[in-house]
């Protein structure tokens, strides 16, 4: 059978780019929306050619009951009349959210990717294929510009990120409808994608449009080859990181009652470039389980370069760092959880 134009597109990329060797298992996020149905059917147009086994994942968010069942049962056709074993995975993102104190948003995405890893398990899957498009690129970016993304941020989205691959970030979202109505697929729209109180709805459907209409009608365009340029840097940033890391960076053994998990030599530290401290500390951070925003990691530079021996950070959820005169040493001295007072009297 012949391949649809868009479906060689990707044959493509995958053999260009090896995004998903041969006889990978995929599990495939599929909302039920224009995006995902398309993702879903592109692969399996080229799922016997790279032996790929997939399975369409469906997350309800418990936030649109009057449209999850109808979203949830236009997938589990799909993924039937395709051959492609289907799951389902229910969060609830109102109490979580209450709970973590965040917006709907932000814990939507954060249960979505927790149900993910759970059903990855579940299915012994290698990656996890998500729909992010060329046009959400460009939201990305400009959510991220508004939000003062440092350079990390504005490389935006890869076509890899660990397990999380996105084979349609170079396409349209244009082509992508045309191709659903080439093919006759059916999808369902979420009607959250039209409320504004959202940012991104906003980005999306004022923004973007406006800076097309009034200033440059490629501006789509340049934020994509801004984020590749960026991304490029990125990489090599990274390599640079990667080479530093265990000359400044290390692991002490456990030692009783205040095990450091992470002993970062000051000297070695104050003598890398500011753009790979920066890096280095977010990195850090992360690995921690810690809070990484820009005033954190401006306080840890800070007393990196300049702190007062004995003295201490007190970071996100319990994490301390003690300074001494050759190192920071970072540790949850009570586990992560918040907590007053210092690690030794004054």
């Amino acid at each position: 059978m012949m391949l649809h134009p868009l479906a060689y597109t990707v044959r493509r990329l995958l053999v260009d780019t090896s995004l998903l060797p041969a006889g990978s298992r995929v599990l495939v996020g599929v909302s039920g929306g224009a995006d995902s149905m398309a993702l879903l059917h592109l692969l399996a147009a080229v799922q016997g050619e790279f032996s790929l086994t997939l399975v369409a994942a469906y997350v309800d968010h418990g936030l649109r009951p009057d449209e999850s069942p109808a979203e949830w049962a236009c997938v589990r056709e799909a993924a039937d009349r395709l051959g492609i074993e289907h799951t389902c995975a229910a969060v609830d993102v109102r109490t979580a959210a209450k709970a973590r104190k965040m917006s709907l948003e932000h814990a939507a995405r954060d249960l979505r990717y927790q149900a993910f890893t759970e059903l990855e398990r579940k299915w012994n899957t290698d990656v996890l294929a998500v729909a992010h498009t060329a046009d959400d690129q460009a939201e990305e970016l400009l959510l991220r510009l508004l939000r003062g993304g440092g350079r990390k941020a504005l490389a935006g989205m890869r076509l890899r990120s660990g397990k999380v691959v996105r084979p349609l970030l170079g396409i349209r979202k244009s082509a992508l409808l045309a191709y659903l109505r080439d093919e006759a697929i059916a999808f369902r729209h979420d009607s959250s994608n039209d409320d504004l109180h959202f940012l991104r709805n906003r980005i999306r459907h004022h923004l973007l449009p406006l800076l097309e209409e009034r200033y440059d009608p490629g501006i789509r365009r340049a934020l994509l080859k801004t984020a590749a340029n960026l991304g490029e840097d990125e990489d090599l940033l990274e390599l640079l990181l990667d080479g530093q890391w265990t000359t400044v960076v290390s692991t002490p053994p456990p030692a009783a009652p205040n095990p450091v998990l992470y002993r970062l030599d000051r000297r070695a530290f104050c003598r890398l470039h500011p753009a790979l401290q920066r890096r280095l500390v977010e990195k850090l951070l992360w690995l921690l389980d810690s809070t990484a925003q820009h005033e954190q990691i401006l306080t840890v530079l800070s007393t990196a370069r300049a702190g007062r021996t004995g003295s201490e950070l007190h970071l996100s959820r319990g994490l301390r760092v003690l300074v001494c005169r050759d190192a920071l040493d970072f540790s949850y001295p009570k586990g992560k959880g918040a907590w007053r007072g210092r690690l030794s009297a004054p």
